[in-house]
């Protein structure tokens, strides 16, 4: 299988559509929107609650650490999709390779299990 350069064109006329786009959004944006402001605009606003307090307090790790969890497993999962794709192809070594994939993914997630990562204290 060979490619050109001509077989890319098309992804390089939808990049350039899109920073075309977006620039021009921008651009807009800025020079027809309103200028004015005032000291009530300028405050933080979060969901219609008033700011109160230091923002920068203190998560905690378990927050982190469920959230890296999280991005970690389900990245995983992502390998799963070509593999499903290329399953006649792959045969039975990619069978093979699979289930050694799952096994590791399951020894990681029972050792996350057993050291209580995921419980909230």
């Amino acid at each position: 299988m060979q490619s050109s350069q001509l077989d890319f064109f098309p992804i390089l006329m939808q990049l350039l559509l899109v920073v075309a786009f977006v620039a021009g959004i921008i651009i807009i944006s800025g020079k027809l929107g309103p200028k004015r402001s005032s000291k009530i605009k300028d405050q933080n606003f979060e969901c219609g609650i008033e700011s109160v307090g230091n923002a920068r307090i203190p998560f905690s790790v378990k927050y982190f650490l469920v959230a890296i969890l999280f991005v970690l497993f389900d990245v995983e999962v992502i390998f799963l999709y070509p593999w499903a794709i290329n399953f006649k192809e792959l045969g039975i070594e990619g069978m093979v390779k699979m289930i050694v994939f799952m096994l590791l993914l399951l020894v990681g997630f029972f050792y996350i299990i057993k050291k209580k990562a995921l419980e909230w204290e």
